[in-house]
């Protein structure tokens, strides 16, 4: 049995890898082959594995579930969990938009990943070479066929086949607010792969941090960092399945909507997600 798990974050999220070796000196995670962001599935089974766990009524589901480590409850070794998660990619990226104050942004190449975990064919929209395709209520195109991203002006189409790539993400991310899923239909853009890497590289948050000295009330010698975080209003996906005929674990544990924290800095609010288990992919 699979499902789609997305994650929809309500704030930034700093899913970090350590120290950097550029100027960005905690960078967060991102693919080796493409550079996109993503958040490991060890992250995401770990923070639903704290949020279920100590129900004494449910110990057994919960340890075939997640798995035991080595000496929990006298087990002499750990054993793995029936549920896998996969490591969630980037679906939509939040950027700046000169209309309608930003764009959930995505490529061709981004949605056919994503698509490979459903069952059945779907058609993805290609907008050609430095081209953006957009939906029929857009609010990002007001001026002459373009959409302008951060520092990009891109020709756009609308097209009535954006509207169903649109609805397929928000009836799944979106489906119990319909003015957000107006928000996203209207704020929906696809654009070349390139685009995407670009805006991939420098849309997300950079911030300065310091650590104040408590003797001096200033800035600590040597106490000044760069910070990299996935800007809230990012949409990632992955999947998560079992191996088992009944599906009681998938319905007990990964069925309704999550509202969890994932990554690093939880204590400055950083990490606030809502993790929702769709339906565009569910499989007996």
């Amino acid at each position: 049995m699979e499902k789609t798990c997305f994650i929809y974050a309500l704030t930034p999220i700093h899913a970090g890898t350590g120290k950097g070796l550029g100027y960005i000196d905690m960078p967060i995670a991102r693919e080796k082959i493409t550079g996109w962001p993503y958040i490991p599935g060890s992250s995401i089974k770990g923070v639903i594995r704290s949020h279920f766990d100590g129900d004494p009524d449910s110990v057994d589901a919960f340890n075939s579930a997640f798995g035991t480590s080595s000496g929990d409850d006298g087990v002499e070794s750990g054993t793995a969990g029936r549920l896998v998660f996969t490591d969630a990619g980037i679906l939509c990226l939040p950027v700046r938009s000169f209309y309608g104050t930003f764009a959930w942004v995505t490529s061709p190449f981004c949605l056919d990943r994503f698509m490979k975990r459903s069952t059945g064919d779907y058609h993805i929209p290609n907008p050609g070479n430095d081209h953006a395709l957009i939906t029929t209520t857009s609010a990002l195109n007001r001026d002459g066929g373009k959409i302008y991203l951060e520092e990009l002006d891109i020709e756009a189409e609308e097209l009535e086949a954006v509207n169903d790539t649109a609805r397929m993400i928000a009836d799944n991310v979106f489906a119990s607010n319909d003015d957000w899923h107006g928000i996203f239909m209207s704020r929906f853009a696809i654009v070349d792969d390139d685009i995407f890497t670009f805006l991939c590289d420098t849309g997300t948050e950079v911030n300065a941090r310091i650590r104040i000295d408590d003797e001096t009330g200033t800035a600590a010698q040597g106490a000044l960092w760069y910070e990299e975080d996935l800007p809230a209003e990012t949409i990632l996906a992955g999947s998560v399945w079992c191996e088992e005929k009944s599906g009681i674990l998938m319905g007990k544990y990964c069925n309704e909507t999550l509202s969890l924290q994932l990554g690093g800095k939880a204590s400055t609010g950083k990490g606030q997600a809502r993790i929702i288990f769709g339906g565009v992919n569910d499989e007996d």
